[in-house]
């Protein structure tokens, strides 16, 4: 991926990861668009932070996003960037039959919100002359953190879902990048202020190094995220997860 001269949606960027990075690709000479579900908390990053666009949108809404989708291929004919950034993280004990509502829940935003985004938005993007779209996992894909079994399903099936979506657009002019996250200083399972979470702006820094080095890259790996990426290949499975457990009972 370009990090410039690219005009870029993200769903999902009204805090957080999602707004740091494009607070980031604006300054980098790309025209961002961000989306959410409450009109009036664009409006105010829009005052913010000039140059942001934004667009209401409600990914668990079919609806929602083919009328995002319409819009802005109006407003933005040369959108060739998609980057799924919506998502949610909350516990679950399965023991619990509420526990249910929280899996339909974490499983239509972070799964089926993503899978509905590239369907809308793909015909688009394959009649620009090159385009990305960016999902995005997270290090818990690879080993789970067993607060949030759902949560972790959801990461490990983008993970699956990008690696068929690049293969099946291997011979496009679509790029496919799997951002994946460790634990990072934000307000999702209220992180802000943790002490073994990433610090926010150096996880937007390293990102921005890496996509600036790599425009080839297909999958973005911060170093804190690497003991959970390649855990089991390097045979320390059990260790990251005995690790993630304990995190979990203390």
């Amino acid at each position: 991926m370009n990090i410039t001269g690219n005009t870029i949606f993200i769903p999902g960027a009204t805090s957080g990861i999602g707004l740091g990075l494009a607070l980031r690709l604006r300054d980098k000479g790309n025209t961002v668009i961000v989306g959410g579900r409450r009109t009036e908390l664009l409006q105010r990053l829009a005052a913010e932070h000039p140059g942001l666009g934004t667009t209401t949108i409600d990914t668990t809404d079919p609806a929602s996003i083919t009328a995002a989708r319409d819009e802005l291929t109006t407003r933005y004919p040369a959108l060739d960037t998609l980057i799924t950034m919506a998502g949610i993280m909350e516990p679950e004990d399965l023991r619990d039959p509420a526990s249910l509502d929280v899996a339909e829940r974490t499983v239509e935003v972070n799964l089926l919100g993503p899978i509905r985004l590239i369907n809308a938005f793909l015909p688009g993007l394959l009649a620009q002359p090159a385009a990305t779209v960016m999902t995005v996992s997270s290090g818990l894909a690879y080993v789970p953190l067993p607060a949030t079994p759902t949560y972790n399903a959801t990461k490990a099936a983008i993970h699956s879902f990008t690696e068929s979506l690049r293969v099946q657009l291997f011979k496009s002019n679509v790029r496919v990048i799997e951002l994946v996250p460790p634990a990072t200083r934000t307000t999702l399972m209220n992180q802000q202020n943790s002490d073994v979470a990433m610090p926010l702006e150096d996880f937007l820094d390293e990102v921005m190094s890496l996509l600036e080095a790599d425009p080839e890259a297909e999958q973005i790996l911060v170093e804190r995220v690497k003991w959970q990426r390649n855990a089991e290949a390097e045979g320390r499975y059990a260790d990251v997860l005995n690790v993630l457990s304990g995190r979990y009972r203390s």
